[in-house]
């Protein structure tokens, strides 16, 4: 009898190893799924049209240039994009803190950037213009005294800066580039540095602001931005190579910025 109890026993036990064996061997094919089960967080900064914006009649979806390279670029290596829209000076920190895989927000790969998050290639170069309400602000010079917006964190800031060496005027910041027009048209900032393509979806709605272009700047640069190290860097690299190879790129800057190149 006790025979046959430690038989039954023994049996059981086997049966409940090898139910766990079956579990695990399921959960490790669970880990091993591929990619396109995969979704990477994009943070981005929806305030700057063409590059993102909220479009309302869309029932409040975020489109824009950089929406639509980052899209190209993900379905092709088989991943889904879940997109997060914060303040611009949140975006590295947000990379730094492991909430998000990339930003793409017509981003200048700068130096000082350089030391926390990794770059892709640049896919876009812009200028930088003057943009104001005020009639008697027709250069530089004309600056002089007068009050001017940068958006908090980009390289617009660091032009002002600049231009601070040699001229004197107040300098505020925004976290939106909205916000800055706004000011603009309330009279509460007379000025503003904005990217050239940004700028003019600005001037087109808005017929009482006018621009020039700021003299001695580069072209300022867009590239995709990652956190240090990430494998990620690489696979869009060679994605975006594609695009410029193939023509894609080309079609979308002729899309959102109506430029044929």
């Amino acid at each position: 009898m006790k025979k046959n109890l430690f038989s039954i026993y023994f049996i059981i036990v086997l049966a409940f190893l090898a139910g766990c064996g079956a579990v695990e061997e399921k959960s490790a094919s669970n880990t091993g799924s591929d990619s396109s089960e995969k979704t990477l967080v994009m943070a981005t900064s929806a305030d700057y049209p063409p590059y993102e914006y909220v479009e309302t009649a869309k029932g409040g979806e975020i489109v824009g240039f950089d929406i639509d390279v980052a899209n190209h670029i993900a379905k092709k290596l088989g991943y889904k994009v879940e997109i997060k829209d914060m303040d611009f000076n949140g975006l590295i920190p947000a990379l730094d803190s492991g909430k998000a895989d990339f930003v793409i927000a017509g981003m200048t790969p700068n130096e000082e950037r350089r030391k926390t998050v990794d770059f892709s290639d640049e896919y876009y170069a812009a200028q930088q213009l003057i943009v104001t309400k005020d009639k008697t602000i027709k250069s530089v010079e004309n600056l002089e005294g007068k009050t001017i917006g940068v958006q908090l964190a980009s390289i617009q800031e660091k032009e002002a800066e600049k231009l601070l060496k040699d001229h004197k005027f107040e300098v505020v910041q925004r976290n939106k580039v909205t916000e800055l027009v706004q000011e603009m048209k309330s009279n509460r900032v007379d000025a503003a540095i904005i990217e050239d393509a940004v700028a003019y979806e600005f001037l087109k709605k808005n017929k009482d602001l006018s621009s020039f272009a700021l003299p001695n700047t580069d072209a300022a640069g867009s590239a995709i931005a990652f956190p240090k190290d990430s494998k990620l860097t690489k696979e869009f690299n060679e994605e975006l190579n594609k695009m410029k190879e193939d023509g894609t790129l080309d079609e979308l800057v002729e899309k959102w910025f109506g430029v044929k190149k």
